[in-house]
């Protein structure tokens, strides 16, 4: 197993890596839409949405993947309201093929947060 680690996302804020890599693959931890810059997070959910999706392709990228390598990607989100805006966000960043996904609603994220995202990528 290989540390994915970089700058341009938020740093871990605790026992953890941003990603790892083993066997061509990538698991990301879960990402909030924190600027990385900052360390803050971020106001209002399209907004929140779009810095996770920025965090994550940073690890992506750190890892030699990209958003298209995502072959996996789970959305914990605390309204399920909010679906609609992941699902645009997506039509922006992503083409056909789509990753597989999973929504779960939850009741709370860290920082307060109203949107977390993981995802499994095929690296290189």
């Amino acid at each position: 197993m290989k540390a994915i680690a970089t700058n341009k996302a938020p740093q871990a804020k605790g026992t953890y890596s941003q990603g790892i890599e083993t066997n061509g693959v990538i698991y990301t931890a879960g990402q909030i839409g924190l600027d990385p810059a900052t360390g803050e997070l971020v106001q209002g959910a399209m907004a929140q949405v779009r810095q996770v999706f920025e965090n994550i392709r940073q690890v992506c990228i750190a890892g030699g993947g990209n958003l298209s390598s995502i072959a996996k990607l789970t959305v914990y989100l605390t309204d399920l309201a909010d679906w609609p805006l992941v699902n645009e966000a997506m039509a922006e960043l992503f083409s056909e093929p789509y990753p597989a996904r999973t929504a779960i609603g939850v009741a709370a994220l860290p920082f307060g947060a109203v949107v977390e995202m993981e995802a499994i990528v095929v690296a290189g």
